[in-house]
């Protein structure tokens, strides 16, 4: 068999398979993507996804609660789930000779999970305290007030961890209907990245999950965004010192060549962001944005992000405003840095910086067997396993007229939502000192 091998197949229930030999360290990771998040809910079951993602850490028959944990951190290895827009995911990274318990785990929890009512809602308290600790943080609400306004059709609107009113009224039966629904082995992609022979862990995975009987087609998504027709802005006041400007630009799918374009602008504006949803990106001081807020004292942070997703989504800029600074000074100086990248082409030598900053990003998101993992995985919800494999590609061919046409098109100000936070101290402070 060749070195690094590389086999994406379908088992016979319908769960996509993707293995990638990987022989640089005594490692393996193995990861179950369900596609579900808050694109597939709606209002009444805003959050219900990381709900049940937590339920699914609450035990099973073979594997009581804190089991699976226990057998994971034994063997040296690590061990989490996640929820974001588009998917559900678990994943075990251990010694190689040892991932056959994440196998096991996983198989276990795609199929066994018994959703006990007690367990459900001491987890309710859970996820309400999470949503109460969200609300502490003003960026929190400002991105949810942002968003909100962003999507008025689209579930994007809804952040994964749901409205109060749906996470006090969803019942045990609710949370137990969605697991059903979507943790099928149809609606999973299985991915292995690590030392160990491609074929072997194939019939690994076969032996695994092939047994677990393919539920119904979960129900499709069919909102379509509508076009935006002008600027649109929110507010929120609240507590706290600090000021917030968020601006969010509608753009297309990841799927969508602009996509590359766009990547290639936001390196050049505000620093190359981290493509993935755990956000990370470059301290960049060469960048547009750092030298016309940070450097010029409106600021005292900016940065972007562009995340790939299955559905358009947004370009957002999020900016924390100085002390002593105003969300109205700092936006004029961020309306005219965006006009001047949509008025003159970024030159060349920004542009090779951009690419190859965004290049370096990318590498380090996938040096682990972690992180390959998590690409191959995350691509293939959104696209496929070639859009990882032909990034750096699809990167490289990005000219400079195509950064001055994604920079014209979609940085439009009828294109833009902004969003302002305006803590209240600070309105009773300029009071006192008038």
């Amino acid at each position: 068999m060749t070195h690094n091998e590389f086999i994406k197949t379908q088992l016979s229930n319908g769960l996509t398979v993707l293995v990638k030999e990987a022989h640089a360290a005594p490692v393996a990771s193995f990861w179950v993507w369900y596609r579900v998040g808050s694109r597939n809910e709606h209002t009444g079951i805003t959050g219900i996804s990381h709900w049940v993602e937590h339920m699914l850490f609450k035990g099973t028959e073979a594997f009581p609660q804190g089991a699976a944990d226990k057998a994971i951190a034994r063997e040296g290895g690590a061990f989490n789930g996640m929820t974001w827009y588009d998917f559900t995911t678990y994943y075990a990274t251990l010694p190689a000779d040892r991932i056959k318990l994440g196998l096991r785990i996983e198989a276990d929890r795609m199929a066994n999970v018994s959703f006990d009512p007690d367990v459900a809602a001491m987890e309710r308290s859970v996820v309400i305290s999470e949503r109460q600790g969200a609300e502490n943080n003003p960026e929190f609400l400002l991105n949810e007030a942002l968003m909100g306004s962003v999507f008025h059709v689209h579930p994007y609107g809804h952040g994964t961890i749901g409205h109060m009113c749906d996470l006090e009224t969803m019942t045990r039966d609710q949370l137990h209907a969605h697991y059903r629904a979507y943790y099928t082995p149809k609606n999973a992609i299985a991915v292995a990245a690590g030392d160990f022979d491609a074929g072997e862990m194939l019939h690994l995975i076969e032996q695994h999950f092939d047994a677990i009987p393919n539920g119904a087609e979960p129900p499709p998504v069919t909102a379509v965004e509508p076009p935006q027709q002008g600027e649109r802005r929110v507010i929120v006041e609240g507590e706290g010192n600090v000021a917030y400007l968020d601006m969010a630009f509608r753009i297309p799918s990841a799927r969508e060549p602009d996509f590359f374009a766009l990547t290639a602008l936001d390196a050049a504006l505000s620093g190359a962001s981290g493509l993935a949803f755990s956000g990370g990106g470059t301290s960049n001081k060469s960048s547009r944005l750092y030298k016309a807020l940070v450097a010029k004292e409106l600021a005292a942070y900016v940065s972007g992000s562009l995340i790939p997703t299955v559905d358009p989504f947004i370009y957002g800029l999020s900016v924390v405003v100085r002390a002593g600074r105003t969300p109205a000074e700092v936006e004029e100086a961020l309306q005219a840095e965006l006009a001047r990248v949509a008025d003159e082409p970024v030159t060349d030598e920004e542009l090779a910086k951009a690419i190859k900053q965004a290049k370096a990003q990318f590498a380090y998101s996938s040096e682990t067997v972690t992180g390959q993992a998590l690409w191959m995985g995350y691509s293939e919800i959104f696209a496929d396993y070639g859009w990882f494999e032909h990034y750096i590609d699809n990167l490289s061919a990005v000219t400079v007229e195509d950064v001055h046409r994604v920079a014209q098109t979609y940085l439009a100000p009828s294109n833009r939502t902004v969003g302002w936070y305006v803590p209240t101290n600070q309105q009773e402070n300029s009071k006192e000192n008038s």
